[in-house]
């Protein structure tokens, strides 16, 4: 089991983690530390636990808005693989299309050779 000892407000924590985990819990250790000294900064001394809330709604905020932002990337992303899939199946009739055309045009050549062919036999 790890170990990792933090600091916040001046207050020591020991917090326990899987092995391995330890810097990744002092990153978001310090990351915590970082917003609850903000708060010090701008509002005081008003106390841990007010400091620690203050801290952790603002860090709140930032995720709720990412889970907007990523639900947004998301619905893009759909709507993306959406318009992809029209432009697929526009293209596959598209192409059926000009393949439809090509086999006309074919058939008409065949009947030109077909005439000119028997044109030139005819008259000789």
């Amino acid at each position: 089991m790890g170990q990792v000892v933090v600091t916040l407000n001046g207050r020591t924590y020991r917090l326990e983690c899987n092995e391995g985990e330890e810097s990744h819990l002092a990153e978001m250790a310090q990351y915590i530390g970082s917003h609850v000294d903000d708060m010090r900064q701008k509002f005081g001394q008003v106390g841990d636990d007010r400091l620690m809330l203050m801290a952790s709604l603002f860090i709140a905020d930032e995720l709720w808005s990412l889970r907007a932002d990523v639900e947004n990337l998301r619905a893009q992303l759909a709507e993306a693989r959406r318009d992809k899939s029209n432009s697929d199946e526009n293209a596959r009739s598209i192409e059926a299309q000009l393949f439809a055309k090509i086999g006309d045009a074919a058939s008409r050549l065949e009947r030109l050779n077909t005439r000119l062919t028997d044109s030139s036999s005819g008259g000789h």
